[in-house]
């Protein structure tokens, strides 16, 4: 019986393909047809451009004249806990390579990897004597499932085959994507990367469709690739919306996670974006946004923003045992947020706001990228509460040359009481937080390299009764980071 349902699965992925190309081929033959009738008439005109690989005559020349890039990155970390608890650093040095093949008959081969050491950071193994709890942040420059290890971590990253047509292309294995749930999350040694067939399609004017069949994940902080219901509970799991502790980690069953996005821009100033995000067996995520800018005058501009996310559980939610559940039976989420601002050609300032409505509570995984909302700020997210009420206001300035940018944004968070465990599902009081962040991109003899420096204070407003594992890494506590990038 075993093997038949592998069959039948099998069968399913086999079918699955071949309706995201032949959607695919689909696509391109309409806006082929399209095109061939009007120039029909036409003389053809043959046109080479410089800045595009011609065809090769063979796989070896291909190769021969591909690209190879390269990423090298310093990493500095440091927390500083509130008094009595334990404090920590970490100092991280990696580089990695890529290479990608020119186009032979319009396709592509790209492979990359990468590597970590840890040259000097705090004993990450060692649990906080007071909460009995473990490192949050620092221990992600590494790898999140080996504390203790402090030598050379390496992992493959990409390796995919793609097919190039005119602006559009097909891309089937290990690679990089950013979407408004499953993105980089670049804020560590590396980021989020997906196994998986993607479409990015660009023929239509003003407008960018995304359809895609994901079945692994390599979350940041790893150093491998996990089927998509393993790659959630990766991270730390909270508590089940009755309290008890959450057991879903490597317990979900997937198939896989199917996306369509559409982003349209065919109505000047205005951007509308659409997600469709379908896990598998476990849950359902829906989002909506639209982003407008009102031109004042040649250099300033009005900004408006407004973006809802619902979503529901599929059958059991992962899981027929309740305890072992990522997203309870029947429950769903709602939430809203928008944006005003302004923005000239150095300056944008803006108020946001977010609300998670106390219908249930929201949930992506962590393991998958950062959250979607106008609010987010760096070091922390809203994902797992419900009921919250989020205000956030952020300058940015960007000199004239592009080169140099920062940004000061300061954020309240109205979470549930930390006992209401159905609603709060790490445990997180109610914060202030503050980010400064600058950033330098070097010219000249140092050109390729780019500096980044982000400090972060979270200040504590909510009731913690008296229980220290309400603070510890979330509230009263400082996070520095020094980064340094080369790129080439």
């Amino acid at each position: 019986m075993g093997l038949l349902l592998t069959k039948i699965k099998d069968l399913q992925m086999k079918y699955f393909f071949s309706i995201l190309i032949s959607s695919f081929l689909l696509l391109v033959s309409i806006q082929s047809s399209a095109q061939h009738q009007e120039i029909s008439d036409k003389p053809t005109v043959w046109k080479e451009k410089s800045d595009e690989k011609i065809d090769s005559t063979s796989i070896l020349n291909a190769f021969k004249n591909g690209n190879f890039s390269g990423h090298f990155r310093y990493f500095f970390m440091a927390t500083n806990n509130e008094s009595g608890l334990s404090d920590y650093y970490a100092n991280a040095l990696g580089g990695g390579v890529k290479f990608e093949t020119a186009k032979f008959h319009n396709f592509q081969f790209g492979v990359s990897g990468y590597y970590i050491y840890d040259i000097g950071s705090s004993d990450f193994s060692k649990k906080d004597p007071v909460t009995n709890l473990s490192n949050r942040y620092e221990v992600a420059l590494f790898d999140f499932q080996n504390a203790s290890s402090k030598g050379n971590l390496s992992r493959l990253e990409e390796l995919y085959l793609k097919y190039n047509y005119k602006n559009s292309n097909v891309t089937l294995g290990k690679q990089l994507l950013n979407t408004s749930f499953i993105n980089l999350q670049d804020g560590r040694m590396r980021p989020t990367e997906v196994d998986g067939i993607w479409i990015d399609y660009n023929e239509i004017k003003k407008t960018k469709i995304n359809v895609g069949y994901l079945y692994g994940i390599s979350p940041r902080s790893t150093m491998k690739y996990f089927r998509v219901g393993e790659s959630i509970g990766i991270y730390p799991t909270g508590v089940n919306p009755d309290g008890t502790k959450s057991g879903y980690a490597g317990n979900l069953d997937s198939d896989g996670i199917y996306i369509v996005g559409i982003q349209n821009e065919s109505i000047k100033n205005l951007k509308t974006l659409l997600w469709n995000q379908y896990a598998e067996n476990i849950f359902n995520s829906a989002l909506f946004q639209m982003d407008y800018r009102y031109d004042l005058n040649t250099n300033s501009k009005l900004l408006f923003g407004f973006q809802t996310v619902y979503q529901n559980a599929l059958n059991f939610g992962g899981n027929e045992d309740p305890s072992k559940t990522y997203f309870e039976k029947n429950a769903n989420s709602q939430t809203f947020g928008g944006r005003l601002g302004w923005q000239n050609k150095k300056i944008e300032i803006t108020l946001n706001y977010n609300r998670i409505t106390a219908k249930g509570r929201y949930l992506m995984p962590r393991e998958w990228g950062r959250d979607p909302f106008y609010t987010f700020m760096a070091r922390e997210r809203n994902e797992g509460f419900g009921d919250v009420h989020a205000v956030m206001t952020k300058i940015q300035y960007t000199n004239p040359k592009k080169t140099f940018k920062s940004h000061l944004a300061v954020g309240y968070f109205d979470l549930p009481d930390v006992k209401n465990v159905a609603m709060n599902k790490y445990g997180l009081p109610s914060y202030v937080q503050t980010n400064a962040d600058v950033r330098y991109q070097f010219q000249g003899i140092l050109k390729g390299f780019d500096a980044q420096l982000l400090y972060v204070h979270k200040f504590n407003v909510g009731e913690t009764y008296g229980n220290k594992n309400y603070i510890f890494n979330k509230t009263n506590m400082s996070n520095i980071n020094f980064i340094l990038n080369f790129n080439f």
